[in-house]
């Protein structure tokens, strides 16, 4: 698996690369966005590592440029901005998990290697999957509902897919969490209902047939039915 550390701090990232290649690992350490963005043009990664406090462009804004040229290599931010507004934010900007310092080294083996696993996976099932006049094409990720084009985050697009692949069925907070975030995720909100928000805002609110429903004391289900 090979590596990109994005961190400012020497000391940190050494010690992360040393610990990523005792797990037999290929790390490479760039200190700000714009070596980052250098050693990506240079060659092919596995996946980021990318903390949020670095000089000039922030961890945030370099998230979007990375997830803007490379739409499906995972990106997990590690940093010590561990609120519920950092974490969100940097989700919206595009990345697939977040974990705060400190943090214990397999943990984050544990996270890389089900990021990359998941990102591995060849899908099997049809290319498009579909509900009602919504249609999410698995090969090129691209939403459309009816002729308009919708567009969505990352785990905007992880979570609608997951609904997809789950519609007519009552799905859970956890159930969602667990398969959307990968492991379990737990960010002691509700991480769950705001995304579902999210996505609600870009495939349901302007369309007069609501496609996803909450279900009380039970979580969301996918169906194409009137309330």
């Amino acid at each position: 698996m090979r590596i990109l550390i994005v961190e400012d701090e020497g000391e940190v990232a050494a010690l992360i690369k040393t610990g990523l290649e005792d797990y037999g690992f290929e790390a490479t350490i760039a200190g700000d966005a714009m070596e980052a963005q250098q050693r990506l043009a240079e060659r092919d990664f596995d996946i980021v590592i990318l903390d949020v406090n670095l000089p000039i462009i922030s961890g945030f804004d370099l998230c979007r440029m990375i997830r803007n040229r490379f739409e499906t290599l995972p990106i997990l931010m590690l940093t010590a901005f561990g609120s519920t507004t950092s974490k969100l934010d940097g989700f919206d900007a595009g990345a697939d998990d977040y974990l705060v310092k400190p943090f214990e080294f397999r943990e984050l083996v544990a996270r890389l290697r089900a990021l990359t696993r998941r990102n591995s996976v060849q899908s099997t099932d049809l290319p498009v999957l579909k509900i009602a006049d919504l249609e999410l094409n698995q090969q090129s990720k691209t939403v459309k509902r009816g002729n308009q084009k919708i567009m969505l985050t990352a785990r905007e697009l992880a979570l609608l897919e997951f609904f997809l692949k789950n519609q007519n069925r009552a799905l859970t907070r956890n159930e969602i969490i667990e398969h959307v975030w990968d492991i379990n995720f737990d960010t002691g909100t509700n991480v769950v209902d705001v995304y579902v928000n999210y996505l609600r805002k870009k495939i349901d609110k302007d369309f007069p047939l609501k496609l996803i429903h909450t279900l009380s004391g039970i979580g969301y289900i996918m169906q194409a039915t009137d309330d």
